[in-house]
């Protein structure tokens, strides 16, 4: 019985040790950006987010919870319920439906979508998993990008 104990103590900790950390996803592009249901106060921003998932498994993604600043000025705020099959090592594509808050982007950000480069931050949680076990993973994204309403 001891040594089926020590066995098992070391099929774990080998198994355990080549387990590694998942590494981020790496975004690529965005598509399909069209702005709906405006009204005085807001509109609905719809944008398709393009990933790479550098890892060695599939994932799924059930939960954003997002806010987008445009050059540091809040633009509006995500949150969505949603099943994503994130696949190993390939692109796959988020939808994200964003709330944005005209009277805030009339102030603020304005000019910042008027040229042709901005920094686009995301900030919030997604929850993925695998097999119904998830994790919240917090998202602070940051990066400059090449940028226009009419692409």
């Amino acid at each position: 019985m001891k040594l089926y104990h020590i066995l098992f103590l070391i099929v774990t900790i080998v198994f355990l040790s080549n387990c590694r950390a998942p590494q981020d996803l790496v975004f690529k592009d965005y598509k399909n950006l069209k702005i709906q249901n405006i009204d005085f106060s807001s509109a609905n921003l719809k944008v398709d987010l393009v990933y790479y998932n550098p890892n060695n498994i599939g994932l799924e993604l059930n939960r954003t919870d997002f806010d987008l600043f445009i050059d540091s000025s809040y633009l509006g705020h995500s949150t969505q319920n949603l099943q994503i099959a994130i696949p190993a090592r390939k692109e796959f594509t988020l939808p994200l439906d964003i709330k944005v808050d005209l009277k805030n982007l009339l102030k603020n950000g304005l000019t910042a979508l008027t040229s042709k480069e901005v920094l686009i931050q995301l900030k919030g949680n997604v929850r993925v998993g695998k097999a119904g076990i998830y994790k919240i993973i917090k998202v602070d994204y940051a990066s400059r990008q090449n940028f226009s309403m009419f692409k």
